[in-house]
């Protein structure tokens, strides 16, 4: 079957146009889009591919293939059929979540503000979408609140001077439109009001009113002035309390985006450089690369989710579609939109925030095991590792001018330290301090004894990670190579401010990872716990010879030499500190020993403790 489907993919031209692949019942699994259809659909038959890939090609049976006039044809056909087929392959936003606008008829006399599911062309206003109908119905209340709109069940002009006014006229949240002196030219003023504010331009309608209320002061209308004032702070109210602004006329939308066991869409709106509304989508882990996997989401949302469109759309990485995408949005907005990948400044920002949104959304989603398993699956795919590293391990040398050297292995299983598996070398026979010889011996006795058959050294590690450059790491390999053995071996580079800043391999092919923030941490940690391992263990060497030296003076005891080593940290402090001294941490017949000790025969102490 692979190879009958590998044939008929190299015989497609070199053209663009849409690949629809096929199961064995013939359903439409996976749509796509292509440059050239011979390289991309051939790409699915041939080489290695992550999971979730691999799966999808398990099950295709056959694929079709429509040869479009250009890329931009290729797009909008692919949108198309991913609507109408729904592919259980493809990334897709859930269509029943449901975005409600707000629905204002304008043709009619006394107009009122409604909730509708859709924007159809039928003449009346629409604002939004907003993120829920409960949202929607609160922007409505605090519209009619505001501007004394009615929100009874009355209709105009049919109820006019039919009964009295209800409560709420009483209670002055409502301007009594049921009454017979009342204006349709004022209510649909008001009306007028409450569409500024639904886009956003709440500034203009708050200096139209401030006009007004000064004027009828001039006039020594005061109680109209009065009346302008309260509407006028209502107004102002609603439009910082309340964020009264339809996403759908935003200035500047953010996209950001986090891959993950479960993965996330975020959208950040912005009016004037201020947060007015946010969008979330969560959904399995795309097949396509974070840029195509963008691309296609963003279709989907703005064609089929908002109805209404910012003028510009900033996205966290370059899309390889990014003027046909531009085109599609303009042609369906009616308008320009522009589509951006800001690399520095306050636009830059805004996607960080977006970015942000999307990776908290993530972890509060996934579990701690979910996070660090699509971190060790990155990983392995940058490194190109052919096994899943689930246990790592890594080294470091530590030393003191040319005495106590010593080396420290640690062990991360599935991202976590596993310390009984810690292991500490001291290193032995070398001239000096030479950190390459070091690493060489500490590595080749490590795995020296899994080949002598000690269980406590098995099993051998996925992944070893080496502190230093490429000639520690090329170091390591050849003490494995020695035996007989080749690991996957890595040196962790440090940047200036001492922080892992990449990985690098034996011949100096540096691998980045601060792009990755899981994995860019992760291997951080590993370096920092196997740094602090070694420096511990040499310091428990240092402190057991000076309790050694310790040892040798009479009445000084276990209590006496911890005291000791507190106060002064080192013997050469205690054999400098004067008998005063000495007394203010131990008993006076105890300081004078120690002091005794050091000064009566001081060059043969020294000599003894070098």
């Amino acid at each position: 079957m692979l190879d009958t489907l590998r044939e008929k993919a190299n015989n497609l031209p070199l053209l663009p146009g849409v690949y629809i692949m096929l199961d064995e019942h013939n359903e439409v699994i996976y749509v796509g889009k292509a440059k050239k259809l011979k390289n991309r659909v051939s790409s699915y038959f041939h080489g290695e591919h992550l999971p979730k890939v691999a799966a999808m090609v398990e099950k295709v049976a056959d694929f079709n293939v429509i040869v479009a006039a250009s890329e931009f044809e290729a797009l909008v056909l692919e949108n198309s059929l991913i609507k109408r087929h729904k592919p259980h392959y493809n990334i897709l936003l859930k269509d029943d979540k449901g975005y409600p606008f707000i629905r204002v008829d304008v043709k009619s006399e006394y107009p009122v503000m409604s909730i509708s599911s859709r924007a159809p062309k039928d003449g009346a206003r629409y604002f939004g979408p907003f993120g829920g109908r409960y949202q929607t119905r609160e922007i409505i209340s605090t519209l009619q609140k505001a501007l004394l709109l009615p929100d009874c069940s009355r209709r105009f002009p049919r109820d006019i001077g039919r009964e009295r006014p209800c409560l709420n006229y009483h209670m002055g949240s409502c301007a009594g439109w049921c009454l017979a002196d009342s204006s349709a030219e004022d209510y649909r003023a008001r009306m007028e009001q409450a569409m500024l504010i639904l886009e956003g331009k709440s500034a203009e309608l708050v200096a139209g009113l401030k006009s007004q209320m000064e004027q009828a002061a001039e006039e020594l209308r005061f109680e109209r002035a009065a009346s302008l004032r309260d509407r006028m702070r209502a107004v102002e109210s609603v439009a910082v309390k309340q964020r009264v602004i339809s996403t759908a006329f935003a200035d500047t939308d953010a996209v950001g985006f986090c891959r993950g066991p479960k993965s996330c869409f975020t959208v950040l709106h912005f009016v004037s450089g201020d947060l007015a509304g946010k969008d979330t989508e969560m959904m399995d882990e795309p097949l396509e690369e974070d840029a195509e996997a963008i691309s296609a989401l963003v279709r989907q949302y703005y064609g089929a989710h908002r109805g209404g469109w910012p003028k510009s759309i900033l996205l966290p990485c370059e899309i390889e579609d990014r003027e046909d995408l531009e085109e599609l949005l303009s042609e369906t907005a009616g308008r320009r939109v522009y589509i951006e990948t800001p690399k520095r400044g306050e636009r830059m920002r805004l996607i960080e925030s977006a970015a942000l949104n999307a990776r908290e959304e993530v972890q509060r989603r996934t579990t701690q095991a979910q996070r660090r398993s699509k971190t060790l699956e990155w990983l392995q795919k940058a490194l190109e590792l052919e096994r899943f590293p689930e246990r790592i391990e890594a080294f470091d040398i530590s030393n003191l001018g040319d005495t106590g050297i010593v080396a420290a292995m640690t062990v991360h299983v599935d991202g976590k330290p596993l310390k009984r598996d810690y292991r500490k070398f001291r290193i032995r026979d070398l001239d000096g301090a030479d950190d390459y010889a070091s690493m060489y011996q500490a590595v080749f006795r490590r795995f020296k004894r899994y080949t002598d058959g000690d269980e406590h050294f098995a099993p051998l590690p996925d992944l070893l990670l080496i502190d230093g450059g490429d000639v520690h790491a090329a170091t390591a390999l050849r003490a494995e190579k020695d035996l007989g053995l080749e690991v996957p071996t890595f040196g962790m580079v440090k940047d200036d401010r001492h922080r892992t800043r990449a990985l690098v391999t034996p011949d100096g092919r540096e691998i980045g990872i601060q792009a990755n923030q899981a994995v860019f941490s992760l291997v951080g940690r590993i370096q920092e716990e196997t740094h602090n391992t070694a420096i511990g263990y040499q310091r428990s060497l240092r402190l057991e010879s000076y309790a050694s030296a310790l040892d040798k003076i009479p009445g000084v005891g276990p209590r006496r030499k911890a005291d000791l080593l507190k106060a002064f940290k080192s013997v050469r402090a205690i054999r400098e500190a004067s008998l005063e001294q000495l007394r203010l941490v131990v008993p006076k017949n105890t300081a004078q020993a120690v002091w005794d000790y050091f000064h009566d025969a001081a060059p043969a102490k020294e000599k003894m403790e070098k």
